[in-house]
């Protein structure tokens, strides 16, 4: 496997911001991520291997949460780069302990699963076990919190704020996921086959995220999906004067990814919740499937030799029936045929047994917001 090394030169100029704590400057700190996330992402990713054929399976770990951390200094450690070895990389640059100081905690996460799925990451990537692992780039956290006489303050986790560090946009592979419409059965020789019709359609952007392994050479990958509206901007709302109208699909769409785990005790935040699990989990399927059909080997016929899905608790199921849709709607396999290549290939951990951790959803909802998915479930 192609070698790390720390001689890349630094071209990245970083946003210039001021300085965060009058030490070390946010400039400093983009520089500095940017060199190494070029090192890490330099075409030999697990992605990269495995679409190229160099990995025979993959594991893709689907979780709504990832408690990551400050990713520098185990960055850094796992590439190897200690004492003279971190010079050409922080040439002009502040101390490196300074730096790792302003690094923000990505917003990704709230607690002991996050935080499991991230230790599940650090541990596949040193193992030399090919893992990409999948969720959602929330543009808020959880919340940051102050007390203030004595009561607690909530205030949003703006982890973004100051612009991106470690994650690379990859807009060519971007996923279209559909909800709301009906279905259409159509007869075949095999029984019937179903569309999904007039949907309204949200964007799956990629965002990934290098996780090294130490001083191993390899490079995992976290890809985050950002959502936005696939239609845009409604100019013909906007000049009629209906300016909520013609926002109203991008709010719509861009809720999807703006918090981490939305209160659920309205109705709108249950639907909420489910668009998200359903959004993750579609956009991952379509990319997975993608990328193995790719391969100069891959078929149908072996997908299920090539890959398989961990899913981090309840919250990412909804992949299962999604899975079997794409593969009889969009692919053409038969249902039989479908569920050999689900069951072979998707795996599953449940961490807790209480009743208030094992999410259901009314049928009703499903049918409103994902038709095809409720039939599926149903039959």
């Amino acid at each position: 496997m192609q070698s790390i090394t720390p001689s890349e030169s630094i071209t990245h100029s970083g946003s210039g911001r001021e300085p965060l704590d009058g030490v070390a400057t946010w400039s400093e700190l983009q520089r500095v991520t940017s060199s190494l996330r070029s090192q890490l992402m330099a075409g030999n990713t697990v992605i990269d291997r495995h679409r190229r054929g160099e990995i025979p399976r993959a594991v893709n770990y689907l979780s709504m949460e990832f408690l990551m951390g400050r990713l520098l200094h185990n960055t850094v450690m796992s590439m190897g780069l200690t004492g003279d070895q971190q010079a050409p990389l922080l040439d002009q640059c502040s101390a490196l302990e300074d730096l790792e100081s302003i690094e923000p905690d990505a917003g990704l996460g709230n607690g002991g699963l996050g935080r499991l799925a991230a230790c599940f990451l650090d541990s596949c990537a040193a193992l030399d076990v090919p893992v990409v692992g999948y969720g959602i780039r929330y543009r808020f956290g959880m919340f940051e919190q102050s007390v203030v006489d004595g009561y607690q303050v909530e205030r949003p986790d703006s982890w973004l704020s100051h612009g991106p560090l470690w994650e690379q946009v990859v807009p060519v592979e971007r996923r279209n996921v559909h909800f709301g419409g009906r279905t259409v059965h159509h007869p075949a020789d095999d029984g019937f086959r179903v569309e999904w019709v007039d949907t309204h359609q949200v964007e799956a952007v990629p965002y990934d995220i290098p996780i090294p392994g130490y001083r191993n050479g390899v490079v995992n990958i976290l890809r985050l999906w950002r959502a936005q509206a696939a239609e845009g901007f409604d100019l013909q709302a906007f000049n009629r004067g209906d300016y909520d109208r013609a926002m109203q699909g991008l709010n719509d769409a861009e809720c999807i990814s703006a918090v981490l785990y939305p209160d659920d005790s309205t109705s709108a935040g249950q639907a909420l919740r489910l668009r998200q699990q359903y959004f993750m989990a579609s956009a991952t399927m379509q990319d997975v499937l993608d990328r193995w059909l790719r391969r100069p080997d891959g078929t149908l016929e072996n997908f299920a030799q090539g890959n398989v899905f961990q899913l981090n608790d309840t919250h990412p199921i909804v992949a299962i029936p999604e899975l079997m849709r794409l593969l009889m709607d969009e692919h053409g396999l038969s249902w039989n045929r479908a569920w050999s290549v689900t069951t072979q290939c998707v795996a599953y951990t449940n961490h807790t047994l209480l009743p208030e951790a094992l999410e259901t959803w009314p049928l009703e909802l499903m049918d409103h917001l994902i038709p095809r998915i409720a039939e599926i479930i149903r039959e």
